[in-house]
This record gives structure tokens, sequence and C-alpha cells, in this order.
């Protein structure tokens, strides 16, 4: 009686390896990445008054992030299917860092929208090699869960990174180096050290790994093998098969309606928030912080939910529709608290989201097509980064006030969460334990034929 028990053994024995040794240091890496790249919020409330900037100035040097990001985004998750990952994503780490760090010389604007480009390039392929890579690790009935995890390193980003910026800021004047020059500087290092470090620590595939015992690595590589050949874009589909696929083209129209929330939002939160407070940068920060607490809270009991009741859609399209309708509620109010505390809740629903769309995406795909999928996915999100916050300054500039543009966010959330909820009829993940038993092939493709509408 003891044969059925074994797998199931593995898989926990297994996941609590990956959980403690993968997970910290994946998130401590995102961590520092979303500081890097969207740290230019809290460095615009000293920043835009020294080098000049309005609203519109400040918006295009957000934006032009997105420019070389998007365009490098495949080529980098490309490379990385055939470089590996810890190798590549070092060189990200190490790059990014340095452009980072020389976020602190710039003296112009012009000078500014060289640098986010350069940031751009050098940041490129690291949230979909990270996706990918975590996809190589964890089965599906794992995944949502872990994809929570991973997101919640970006969430306590916010939480921890917008009081630290905020802080940074007060360096102002030591040595006579402005505080948001401060703020880059020490916030740019990081990157560059921990790049180092993957090149130690982060292992390529299981099979590499030391801290899993011989019949861990089997099972694992057994089971992601077993999953990959199931999906409906087989492992072995080139990366051209992303621009292909109907359904991918499906899943980038619900990411980028996903993106005006978690870009729109975040990027200009500070500037909303002092604006509606009036407090000083450090309280602004502190305040900009907590909605992302709330999404690191959201973002697990959705995805652990969603891995347990093993369904998608509701877990993608009803977050979104209540983050949308609480985000028009927060510029109907006239009460500056009451709209802060819907503005709040609504960033958290908008997160609730992203660790079971991931999960949903790479259960349709794998290979080299994925890798290219992701950041194609990633892409085209990424639009609503280059057009948006030039748009939300315009319109900041045109009638001094964030309403509207804030109500052009809530449209797109609302109808992001109408898409999640049409998309996506997502496989059942087969329980670890079955797929080490045998039957996990033919549990596959019967899932398969209710993978999706019109895959």
């Amino acid at each position: 009686m003891q044969q059925p028990s074994m797998p199931t053994d593995l898989h926990a024995s297994t996941m609590k390896r990956l959980n403690l040794k993968l997970i910290p240091f994946l998130m401590l890496l995102y961590m520092v990445a979303y500081i890097d790249k969207s740290n230019i919020s809290v460095a615009a409330l000293q920043m835009n008054a020294e080098l000049g900037l309005t609203a519109r100035m400040y918006g295009i040097g957000v934006g032009l992030f997105f420019l070389t990001y998007i365009l490098f985004e495949v080529p980098s998750s490309v490379i990385l299917t055939r470089v590996g990952a810890r190798r590549w994503i070092a060189r990200i780490m190490i790059t990014w860092g340095i452009v980072a760090a020389g976020m602190s010389l710039v003296q112009s604007a012009n000078q500014l929208y060289g640098m986010r480009l350069l940031l751009g390039a050098a940041e490129a392929g690291f949230t979909p090699g990270i996706i990918y890579y975590l996809s190589q690790w964890y089965p599906r009935s794992d995944r949502a869960k872990a994809m929570s995890f991973f997101y919640i390193g970006a969430a306590l980003a916010s939480v921890i990174g917008l009081p630290l910026s905020g802080a940074f800021l007060h360096l102002d004047g030591y040595f006579g180096v402005s505080g948001w020059r401060w703020l880059f500087l020490l916030e740019g290092i990081p990157a560059v050290v921990l790049g180092v470090v993957v090149l130690r620590y982060l292992p390529d595939s299981p099979h590499t790994t030391h801290w899993l015992q011989p019949d861990q690595q089997q099972w694992l590589s057994q089971t992601i093998a077993a999953e990959q050949a199931t999906t409906p874009i087989s492992p072995h589909a080139g990366w051209q098969m992303a621009f292909r696929s109907r359904q991918v083209w499906l899943l980038s129209l619900f990411w980028l309606l996903q993106a005006f929330g978690t870009i729109g939002i975040t990027l200009f939160l500070p500037l909303i928030v002092k604006s509606v407070s009036g407090q000083d940068s450090f309280t602004v920060s502190a305040l900009s912080a907590l909605p992302f607490l709330f999404a690191c809270v959201f973002m697990y009991f959705n995805g652990t939910h969603s891995d347990r009741t093993r369904e998608r859609g509701w877990h993608l399209g009803v977050p979104l529709m209540i983050a949308g309708v609480l985000l028009a509620g927060a510029v109907a109010t006239g009460n500056a608290w009451l709209a802060y505390g819907l503005l709040v809740v609504a960033v958290g629903l908008n997160w609730a989201a992203t660790p079971v769309f991931w999960a949903t995406t790479t259960e349709y795909l794998s290979g080299a097509a994925a890798a290219a999928s992701i950041a194609l996915i990633n892409s085209i999100a990424n639009i609503a980064g280059l057009g948006l916050p030039p748009v939300m300054g315009w319109i900041k500039d045109a009638t001094q006030s964030y309403d509207y543009a804030l109500l052009m966010v809530a449209a797109a959330l609302l109808a992001g969460g109408v898409l999640g909820l049409y998309l996506v009829r997502a496989p059942r993940p087969v329980p670890a334990a079955e797929q080490a038993a045998g039957p996990l092939a033919n549990s596959a493709r019967a899932d398969q034929r209710h993978e999706t509408r019109g895959a």
C-alpha cells in the first residue's frame, strides 16, 4: 500500500525544496528589477523641478523605457533558451544595474530620455525569462501559486522600495548631490551585485542542481517533460509559432488591458497621491506603498485558490472587473480619503489576476515557442507603458487633474475582465501524483479538448 503514496510524497518534498531554494531568490531579483524600473515615480517628486520637466515630458521619459523594452524583449528571450537562464539573467541584471545607477548623472530631459531607452534595452527579457524559467520547474498543479510568490516580489518592491526611495530623497544636498540622484545610484548597485550572485547560484535545470535528491530530479524532469508533450503548441515548435497563434494574440490583448492598471497607476501613483493629499515626499511614498500590501495578499489567495479549484477564467476576469468599478468610484467620490481607499483595493485586485494569467499562458505553451510567446505577450502589454504615460501626462497638463486618465484605465480594466471570462477554459491541472503514476498523457489530452475557445 506504500507505492501509491510515493508520487505524492515526491511531489510534496520537491515543491518544498523549490519553494525554499528558488522562490525567495527569484522574488529578490524581481524586487530589485521592479524598483529600478519604477523608482522614477518617486525621483520625479524632486527631479521634475530640477530638470524643468512638465508632466508630459515626464510621461515621455517614463514611456521611452518601454520602446526599447518592447523591441528587445523577444530576441532576448530567444537568446535565453539558447545560452541558458543562469548566464543570460546574470547579463541582464549586471547591464541594467549599471544603467540604472547611471541615471543619477542625467542633466537634461534629453539625457533622461536616452538613459530610459538604454534601461529598457538592458532589462528586456528579464520578466518573461523568469516566467519561462519557472515553467521549467513547476508542474501545472502548482504553477499559479509559484507565479503568485514571484509577483509578490514586485508588490513587495513597491511596499519596501517606495518608502526607501522616499528616504533616499532626504539625502538631498549630501556632498552637493541631489536626493533623487542618490536614489538612482544606491538602487542601481544591488542589481550588479545580484547579477554576479546569479552566475554562482541559479541552476539551469533540475539535473544541474545539488539541492535536489536524484529521485526528486528524475520525478520533476519527467513530470515537466510529460506535461510539455501535451501542450497545444509542441515543445519542438520554433519561436516563430508565437506569431502564428490566435490564442497568443488573445492572451496578449488581455495582458495589454491589464497593464493599463499596473503601468498607468503604478508609475503615476506617488504623483496622484500627492495631488490629492498634499503631504510631504516621504508620507506620499508610504501612502503609495499600501496598495501593494493588498496586492501581495490578493495575489497569494487568488493564485492558490485557482490552483486548488483548477479554474482559471473567473480568477482572471472577476478581479479586473471589480478593480475597474472601484477605480471609477475613486474618481467619482468627492472624499479624498475614500478615493484613496478605493484606489488601494483597486490596485490590489488588478494585481490579483497576474499569477493566474501566467499559469494559464504556460499551460498552453512550451519550448522555444513558450519563451517567444511569453516575451511577445509581455511586449504587447508594454505598449501601454510606451503610450499611456505621455497621454496621462498630457491629460494632467490640460485638465490639472488625473481624473479622466484614471477613468480611461478603469474602462480598460473592465474590458480586460470581460475578455478574461471569455478567453480561458484552462486545462484542469493534473495532480502530480497522477502524473507520476502514469495516466498523465490521457488526462492531459482530455484536458486539451477543453483548453480554450478558439485556440
